[in-house]
Parts: structure tokens; C-alpha cells; sequence
């Protein structure tokens, strides 16, 4: 989709469409709005005045201007009450809201299948408004809310906008709205990526697609990319990570996507590292551990952890951040067979702590103890991890928000600032030493379960054995990957959920 950042007034655009914003207990229309409602003989005022459109958040409506102006018709959204509308105390609930409205305008549009509109940068007249933040969240709202994916259906229905235009009247403000829109872009373009590979059926996204993938992001946004197969990952003695792998006959892949800035700046000023790792399980049946019909509905984006991490290295590269980024994706599928996995087996695994299985289908918590031991060689300066690990999450918190877990204060609250940045929400639960207990084995070092109350806590301090003295941040997004039902710029299907989490928090990075 095309991103448009033009001088000009809105009132004078020949789009398919102009979008105008207005709050619910604003009691009179000012400015260009205003302005605009005198040329159309008080149109919008008289929709105000009957109550048919209130400006309630997200509240959409419609007016044509029969040739009053030069665009065709107007997108009126609400944005809520202006009260709670406080850009100095709560300027990422702030963020969100105008997130929401467009992506809800651009819905709308949709519906009436228009192919562009534009629109002015709402509110226009508020105090202390950072410009390039609120032109972002706009771009985001609308990028992510034209998402869709059809390829697999014969009729096609033409329902995506071609682009969208911001339209400033003061030249001093373009350059601030031109960055945020263009940073807007990049974030949804990241998140709808991942989306698009949760989205794929497993039988076309196998763990091998899934490394051709990454292949292809490498050379387009010069990453170096290494693909381990079956025998370099016996080489490295990733036991764990193989058993899982061993009920398939889909050979495993660990993906290792490097982004490292220019090396003349390099040379100039020391990089931190930072250590991505997703999980990539490409479909999850639970291995001999089976999962009903019913739980293997949503199983093809037991990878998005995995695509996340792709998106985002990916993206970093766009954006040319200042830092060393690694990102790890074991990929495999838990299926099961003869050879797979089986209760009670022991394995050693890459750092050398022996592992009994209780449960196969705890199987993302045994690839990323891999994935987690081999992540030390790079000596990152902290270590990140992002998975759909525990169905426990989602009873814990929901479908609102991830779950996150971490042996480092700052590290935490950065991804929780983060997180109330860009809508993509972050809860902490605690990893105190008690839960270690939980998993202690007569056989081996630890055990993959320790039982069903605290299953996501445990599923995290288990992950913790694995990463030793490094500053670590695990999220379990197993509870906000998918979505039963359509959002303002959330789709049924995939949400994408971390791609614009994890890039904030690279964005925001100044070191610990």
C-alpha cells in the first residue's frame, strides 16, 4: 500500500474519499472542520444534531458532499470522549485510540470499496501533540487494518485500499509527519508479514519454507543468513530441539538471520547485541501427547514466534538501528509416529542438562532450551524470546495482552513501556525460585511439566535453566496470536502480535 505525505488543505483533495475526526463531547465543530461543514450547507452538523453520528470511538458514518467538494464523500470516525483523550498523562492510550479510529475509517472504505482517500492529522489542535507519533499510529491503523489474505480462495474479493494520503497545510509540520508515517509503515508492514506466515497452511509452510523465507528476507535487506540442517544441528548436539523434531518426516531447521549496521560506524562506536529467539513450530499435534481436533485448529501459527522474529530483524534492517541483532528460529514439526518423542524419555540437551518428558506436547519449551543454551555463543548484551509456549497464558490473562517473564528489572520494563507504546500490551508474572521446585526430576535435571496450576510460570522458569547469567525477557503470546473475530486493525486469523512490540523496544534501546 501506498504511504502519501503531500502539502495542501483537505477541503481541496479530489480523493476517492476525505477522513474528518471528531469527539464525542465536543460540543462544536472548529477549524477546517468547520469550515468544510459551511461549504456542505451544514451537513455534518445536521448528522451531529439528529444523533446519527455522535463521534463515539470508532463510530463511523458517511456523507456525500454532491459536488460541494471536490472529493466525492467524507469519512466521519469518532474518537471518544476528548477527556480521555490526555496526550501528557496517557499518550499511549492515546496512540491506540487514534490507531483504532483509522483503522476503523479504513474499513469503512473498504466496504464501499474506494481504493484511496486521505486525511488530515487528527486532533488537529491538541496541546503538545508529538506530530510523528500520531501521523504513526494513523499509518499503522490503516496499514494493518487493510490486511487480508486470499490467496487460497478462487473469488477474490477486491476489498484492500491502494493507498492513503496525510494532507498538512503547514510546511514547518511535513518532515515530522513524513518520519512517522513512513515509521508507521514499516511496523505494519512487519506485523503483516508475520501474519502472512501464521497465516499459511502447514502444508505449505513446513519448517524448509519457512528457512526459504528467511532466505529471501536475507538478500533483500542484505541480512546474513545461515540455515542449519539435521546434520549440523547433531553437530551441536541440540538433542532437545531433535526430539521434538522426530516424529515428522519434515527435516528440522534452525534459522539464524544476522542484521549488523554498517561496519564503517562499526568501527566508530561498539554495538550491543541482542539475541532474538522464536519459536517455529510449524504444526503442533501434540506429538504422542495428542492434542484434540479442536485444539489443533489454530496449530499452523505455532510459528509465529518464529515469524515475529524474522519480521523484526528484518525490519531492523530498514531501519537501520544501531545494533547487533541475531535472530534463532528452530523450526520443526511435533507430530506423532514411531519414531517420535515418548513419555519418560530423557535427552541431553545443547548446554548439557538432562530433560525427562512428562509431556510431548510441552514440545516449544524443549526447542527453545536449545535454541536459548546456543544463543550464549554470541554473547549478546540480552537475550529476548517469543513464543506461543502455554495454553495456561490464555487462561491466565486472556486474549488481551502477553504474558512476560525475565531475570532483569530494566529489561522488563522496557518491553512494558513498549508495549503501552504500540497497543500490543505486556503483563509481568513472577519467576520467583520456588517454581524451580515444580520441575525438579528423580531421573534427570529437570522435567518439561510440573503440573497445571502455574503451567505458564513454570513453562517460563523452565526456559530460565537454559539462559544462565544473561539479562533475558521471555513473552508467551500464546493467547493474542490469533483472533476469533475481527478488530479495528486486528483480522480473524493471525494477528502478528510482538513484530511491533520487539521493534519499538529495539527502537527505544539504550542499553541496561
Amino acid at each position: 500500500m501506498k504511504v502519501k505525505v503531500k502539502r495542501g488543505r483537505i477541503d481541496q483533495t479530489g480523493d476517492q474519499a476525505i477522513t474528518l475526526a471528531h469527539f464525542e463531547d465536543q460540543k462544536k465543530l472548529t477549524g477546517l472542520v468547520k469550515a468544510i461543514d459551511e461549504r456542505l450547507s451544514g451537513m455534518i452538523s445536521h448528522l451531529l444534531k439528529n444523533k446519527d453520528f455522535v463521534g463515539r470511538s470508532n463510530q463511523t458514518a458517511i456523507i456525500y458532499t454532491q459536488g460541494k467538494l471536490p472529493t466525492p464523500r467524507i469519512i466521519l470516525v469518532g474518537l471518544g470522549k476528548s477527556a480521555e483523550f490526555d496526550w501528557n498523562g496517557q499518550r499511549g492510550a492515546c496512540l491506540e485510540k487514534l490507531r483504532q479510529a483509522f483503522a476503523s475509517a479504513c474499513r469503512r472504505a473498504k466496504e464501499l470499496r474506494i481504493k484511496s482517500f486521505s486525511t488530515m492529522v487528527f486532533p488537529a489542535d491538541l496541546k503538545g501533540m508529538d506530530l510523528a507519533k500520531v501521523s504513526q499510529a494513523m499509518a499503522e491503523g490503516i496499514l494493518l487494518s487493510n490486511y487480508q489474505m486470499d490467496q487460497y480462495k478462487s473469488a477474490k474479493e477486491e476489498r484492500s485500499l491502494e493507498g492513503f494520503t496525510i494532507v498538512e497545510e503547514d510546511r514547518e509540520k511535513i518532515k515530522a509527519i513524513e518520519k512517522g508515517a513512513a515509521l508507521g509503515k514499516v511496523f505494519a508492514e512487519a506485523t503483516n508479514f508475520a501474519r502472512d506466515l501464521a497465516n499459511y497452511p502447514s502444508n505449505i509452510l513446513t519448517p524448509t519454507r519457512l528457512s526459504l523465507e528467511a532466505e529471501k528476507l536475507a538478500k533483500e535487506n542484505n541480512l546474513r543468513c545461515r540455515i542449519l540442517s539435521l546434520p549440523q544441528i547433531k553437530r551441536l548436539k541440540m538433542n532437545s530441539f531433535l526430539a521434538v523434531a522426530s516424529g515428522s518426516k519434515e527435516p528440522p531447521k534452525l534459522i539464524i538471520l544476522e542484521y549488523r549496521p554498517d561496519e564503517r560506524l562499526a568501527k566508530k562506536k561498539k554495538y550491543d547485541t541482542l539475541v532474538l529467539v522464536g519459536k517455529g513450530i510449524t504444526f503442533d499435534a501434540g506429538g504422542l501427547s495428542l492434542k484434540t481436533t479442536e485444539e489443533m485448529l489454530e496449530m499452523k501459527g505455532d510459528m509465529t514466534g518464529g515469524a515475529v522474529v524474522m519480521s523484526v530483524v528484518s525490519a531492523s534492517a530498514k531501519l537501520k538501528f544501531p545494533l547487533n541483532l541475531i535472530g534463532i528460529i528452530p523450526a520443526a514439526e511435533n507430530l506423532p509416529s514411531g519414531t517420535a518423542l515418548k513419555i519418560g524419555d530423557i535427552i541431553t540437551s545443547h548446554s548439557k542438562k538432562t530433560i525427562e518428558i512428562l509431556n510431548t506436547d510441552a514440545e516449544g519449551r524443549l526447542i527453545l532450551a536449545d535454541a536459548l543454551s546456543y544463543a550464549k555463543v554470541f554473547k549478546p548484551d540480552a537475550i529476548l524470546d517469543i513464543a506461543t509456549l502455554t495454553s495456561a497464558i490464555k487462561i491466565a490473562l486472556g486474549t488481551i495482552c502477553a504474558g512476560i517473564f525475565g531475570n532483569h528489572e530494566k529489561l522488563k520494563s522496557k518491553m512494558i513501556q513498549a508495549g503501552q507504546k504500540t497497543g500490543e500490551r505486556v503483563w509481568e508474572l513472577p519467576l520467583w525460585d520456588d517454581y524451580q521446585e515444580f520441575i525438579k526430576s528423580d531421573l534427570a535435571d529437570i522435567k518439561n511439566v510440573g503440573g497445571k496450576p502455574g503451567a505458564a510460570i513454570i513453562a517460563a522458569r523452565f526456559l530460565q535453566n537454559f539462559v544462565g547469567n544473561y539479562p533475558w525477557v521471555h513473552v508467551d503470546i500464546a493467547g493474542v496470536d490469533f483472533s476469533e473475530k475481527e478488530r479495528p486493525y486486528i483480522p480473524k486469523g493471525a494477528i502478528g502480535f510482538g513484530a511491533r512490540l520487539l521493534l519499538q523496544f529495539l527502537r527505544d534501546w539504550d542499553g541496561l
